[in-house]
């Protein structure tokens, strides 16, 4: 059974308590109130099923859950040690996109230039939920400036890895490859159009659909449920829709980390509540002013922080009042 189970991107790191009469099995598409699970029989053995929801059940599963069965049901949804989340379309709720997962591939295409303010966005996104984020470059067989925009890209998300790739001429397929091992759970994350299935059919010789991109750039969804590949390379990855438009749900820590270098700034300002918005004393508008800091890149950090701020207030109005009342300006 633990054999079957690592295939399925199992880690250590994976706590998976199971009941007497149960069986454990990991999701891989959800549709309405049933998914398709991966599950092992007692003996070890591997059985792919269509299961309903137990009326009682805990939680909603997502694609890279790890659940219990019982009589053809989910009886249970283990806990996430990781979750891919954006908010929900009602504007009140949390959406969670996939679950338990160790790398956040951005994938972003460059044959058209780099979309910064996405790929900042899909970083907070990554970093968020609690897996590593790497900047997958597409496309790289439409631009002749690829060394320049990767410099973009290292600029615009400092720190994280980025892997340039073409699915027409196999460039940075195999550096890919070798990132998705064993005991690595993937998922790609990215616009319509951004090239997710034409990587997903490069890295396995697949030939899973794919649809044209309009003149403007904006895809068409080829991928239309979340979907769990185990990879001949070993790990599991989880193609889930292209994102259209990129709302955030996200905690402080994911826009510290996508903005670290703001962040690092930000610790020279006078008051550790510094806005950084015509604030008294704050490096940041000073790092900006000296053009240590591109002026984009903190216009960028306060769009987030807006967006941010009008999501908590939709979800918890009451809260959100009780902060703007606190005082501030503790320089301490």
């Amino acid at each position: 059974m633990e054999r079957v189970l690592r295939t399925l991107g199992k880690t250590d790191l994976d706590k998976l308590p199971i009941d007497e009469g149960m069986n454990l099995g990991r999701v891989s598409i959800v549709h309405g109130s049933h998914a398709e699970v991966i599950w092992c029989h007692d003996d070890g053995r591997e059985e792919l099923s269509t299961c309903q929801f137990a009326t009682n059940l805990n939680l909603r599963p997502v694609a890279g859950d790890w659940v219990t069965l019982r009589d053809g049901y989910i009886v249970a949804v283990l806990r996430r040690r990781s979750a891919l989340r954006r908010p929900d379309p009602n504007l009140r709720d949390v959406q969670i996109l996939a679950a338990n997962l160790d790398l956040v591939l951005l994938v972003v295409p460059i044959d058209r230039g780099l979309n910064v303010r996405m790929l900042e966005r899909f970083a907070v996104m990554a970093f968020d939920s609690g897996a590593r984020p790497l900047v997958v470059l597409t496309k790289a067989d439409g631009t002749s400036d690829a060394t320049a925009l990767e410099i973009q890209t290292e600029l615009a998300v400092p720190g994280v890895d980025i892997v340039t790739t073409s699915s027409l001429s196999g460039e940075g397929i195999e550096q890919l490859r070798r990132l998705l091992h064993e005991g690595v759970t993937a998922v790609m994350l990215g616009a319509s159009g951004a090239g997710k299935t034409s990587l997903l059919n490069a890295l396995e010789d697949r030939d899973e659909a794919t649809l044209s991109v309009s003149s403007s750039g904006e895809g068409r969804h080829a991928t239309t449920t979340r979907k769990l590949y185990r990879l001949s390379s070993g790990g599991v990855l989880l193609d889930i829709p292209g994102i259209r438009l990129v709302d955030l749900m996200s905690g402080q820590d994911g826009v510290d980390e996508t903005f670290s270098d703001i962040s690092e700034i930000a610790t020279r300002c006078r008051f550790r509540d510094c806005a950084h918005n015509g604030d008294e004393g704050c490096a940041v508008q000073a790092a900006v002013d000296s053009g240590e800091l591109p002026a984009s890149r903190l216009e960028n950090w306060r769009l987030i922080q807006s967006q941010m701020s009008n999501q908590t207030r939709r979800r918890d109005p009451a809260t959100s009042a009780a902060k703007r009342k606190r005082p501030k300006r503790s320089s301490g």
